[in-house]
């Protein structure tokens, strides 16, 4: 439950809407639900502006569905990442509405409130096909905090015109993600073009030499480019919340 939910709950209360046992019942997991295996933090997005997030790996897909049926009961938006079809199945049979975003292996159950105006917009890219699935866990992740996002997919600096051809929209983003393996070197020449803030993720796509990504960290770490931050390798998930965060925070000032 966030903060807009918490005080529309609140005003139903005040006006009579509402009774108070009810809202206790809705409030009664507040501000983390016991499950047993897992303590379910229904508190978070108030405190951060966005709900716990249920990392499949490690978890049984009933476990996972257990946790995605108590956020729902607070409707909060759920999203379970690095999902498989048998999780994303689990979480359907208690959350009909659920989405599998295949590719970013990521289930969301309800949709965000989208600030079209208040707060900034994030540009996710990727240097090659390969690295689309972790931009999209990066993008599907700034969606689900309910920041506008675009994306452009397959711009490497083995055919820099693909990317000089999109300047426009690199100039207009507040935020911008940009996922790379190989050599990574994609993020230091898009923090070289534009001035807003550059999130870097290095991805485990590569040759034999690339160490399952760690040469194309190791080079973003390295960037020539100022104002180039780095998240873990394949972490699309890390990238898009602090994207997120990055928007909502530059919207706020304006």
């Amino acid at each position: 439950m966030d903060e807009s939910h918490l005080r529309q709950l609140l005003d139903e209360v005040a006006s009579g809407q509402l009774d108070v046992q009810t809202a206790l019942h809705r409030l009664r997991g507040m501000p983390f639900e016991d499950l047993g295996f897992a303590k379910v933090d229904h508190h978070r997005a108030l405190r951060t502006g966005f709900p716990e997030v249920i990392f499949c790996p490690g978890k049984t897909p009933e476990q996972v569905s257990r946790i995605a049926a108590a956020m729902r009961e607070h409707d909060q938006v759920v999203l379970a990442t690095h999902a498989s079809t048998e999780v994303y199945q689990a979480v359907q049979a208690v959350a009909p509405e659920a989405v599998y975003h295949e590719e970013a292996r990521i289930v969301q159950v309800g949709q965000p409130e989208i600030m079209q105006h208040q707060w900034g917009s994030v540009l996710v890219m990727s240097a090659g096909t390969s690295d689309i699935p972790v931009a999209e866990e990066a993008r599907v992740t700034v969606a689900a905090a309910g920041c506008q996002v675009q994306s452009l997919y397959d711009v490497g600096v083995a055919g820099l015109h693909r990317l000089l051809d999109h300047r426009e929209m690199l100039e207009q983003a507040t935020v911008i993600i940009v996922v790379a393996g190989m050599e990574g070197a994609l993020p230091s020449v898009v923090g070289g073009l534009v001035s807003a803030p550059v999130i870097a993720v290095p991805t485990s796509v590569g040759y034999g030499a690339s160490f399952g990504g760690l040469s194309a960290l190791l080079a973003m770490l390295n960037s020539c480019a100022s104002g180039v931050v780095v998240v873990n390798i394949d972490n699309g998930f890390g990238a898009g919340y602090f994207a997120a965060l990055l928007a909502k925070n530059q919207g706020s000032k304006q």
